[in-house]
């Protein structure tokens, strides 16, 4: 399920809850995520607050991971959070549109409910993203971003991380 809680600053004309939706069943099937995804669409003071709360780091971040226990991971892989406002940002600073930022981020924090970690694995989960960002039709991905000097951001500085459960992916 998603929930999208829009701030009054951003425009989300172009982020329907079905495409959206239907995106998020695409990339969770090709991630290989069986249990169901919820997904919060909010602002930063919210992202703030859960990166808080579960983080420690008293700021907004774009997306924030929650897989699911063990116990339930065939049904519910997770949840995922993100800022529309600083998906908005980061969208205007690669030049391309907030749906395409926000899947970006999805599929992010999917392939973090799938168990894996670029600041561990030694490229696997850049690999993965990149092979699905092609299959899924995406700009460049946060870890592409973040690598390649070729990704050149057009306006503003943006600083994506890693992430481990409940933190900043």
């Amino acid at each position: 399920m998603i929930t999208i809680e829009p701030p009054s600053s951003i425009s989300i004309s172009a982020l329907s809850k079905a495409g959206l939706t239907r995106f998020l069943n695409r990339a969770r099937g090709g991630v290989g995520l069986e249990g169901e995804v919820d997904v919060l669409l909010a602002d930063d003071s919210t992202l703030k607050r859960l990166n808080q709360a579960f983080r420690g780091k008293n700021k907004p971040t774009d997306v924030l991971s929650f897989p699911a226990p063990d116990e339930i991971s065939q049904s519910h892989a997770g949840d995922l959070a993100v800022s529309l406002e600083t998906a908005a940002r980061q969208a205007a600073a690669y030049g391309h549109d907030l749906r395409d930022e926000v899947r970006i981020l999805l599929l992010h924090g999917l392939l973090h409910l799938s168990g894996f970690d670029h600041e561990t694995d030694d490229g696997e989960m850049a690999a993965r993203e990149a092979e699905l960002r092609r299959e899924l039709r995406l700009p460049t991905t946060l870890i592409e971003r973040v690598h390649d000097p070729k990704a050149k951001k057009r306006r503003t500085q943006v600083r994506t991380a890693p992430s481990k459960r409940g933190r900043r992916v």
